[in-house]
């Protein structure tokens, strides 16, 4: 696993350096990496929750559940398919964008994600080679991302702040649990994207 790991880095860094000068003639192929990399973490984020919820009481989970609910996830207020049937509709740069802005938004919250600092330290930086891979991935890279900058996502919460008790409990369950919710998504939309890529395949959700 690890060794498959090393691969798939080494794969993004040489197609990272030859962007500017080569045409990526294999896109199947960084659609596999990407893939992999997204399936690992939304692995790391479902380990991240369910270690932070091994350490709750049953009612505070069942609470903290309820109140998640009835929230949104900061990153709801970037438009994305309300289902796998809008998924499927999709075109393969709608999802990409999607997925590029969605992990856009976790590079710098992400740090503050609670459950192991071991399992949080792989993130941040696999959430950016994951990003520079999508966005090789999109063709038209200088028009898609000309106002990336109007898109910028106030803060999660107020997780900058110190908190302490039932505030500080509930921020971290809501972090946690909108991370989980977004690599999800990504994984889904790469996944269906790099489907699309093979006619004869069958890219039922």
């Amino acid at each position: 696993f690890t060794q498959v790991l090393y691969l798939n880095d080494l794969l993004l860094h040489i197609l990272s350096l030859g962007v500017s000068s080569q045409p990526i003639t294999d896109s199947q192929h960084l659609f596999s990496i990407a893939v992999s990399r997204i399936q690992n973490l939304h692995l790391l984020a479902q380990r991240l929750f369910s270690n932070f919820e091994s350490t709750l009481q049953t009612e505070d989970q069942r609470q903290l559940n309820k109140i998640f609910l009835q929230d949104f996830c900061n990153s709801d207020y970037i438009i994305s398919p309300i289902d796998k049937h809008e998924t499927q509709r999709s075109s393969v740069l709608k999802l990409l964008s999607i997925s590029y802005r969605l992990v856009e938004s976790w590079e710098f919250s992400s740090r503050f994600l609670s459950g192991g600092s071991a399992l949080r330290n792989q993130i941040s930086p696999r959430l950016s080679e994951l990003k520079t891979g999508i966005q090789l991935l999109i063709t038209d890279g200088a028009e898609m991302f000309s106002d990336v900058s109007a898109l910028q996502l106030a803060p999660y919460g107020n997780f900058y702040q110190s908190l302490g008790g039932e505030e500080l409990l509930r921020r971290n369950y809501e972090l946690l649990a909108c991370f989980k919710k977004d690599m999800h998504k990504v994984e889904t939309y790469l996944t269906v994207a790099k489907c699309r890529l093979s006619p004869e395949a069958n890219c039922t959700l």
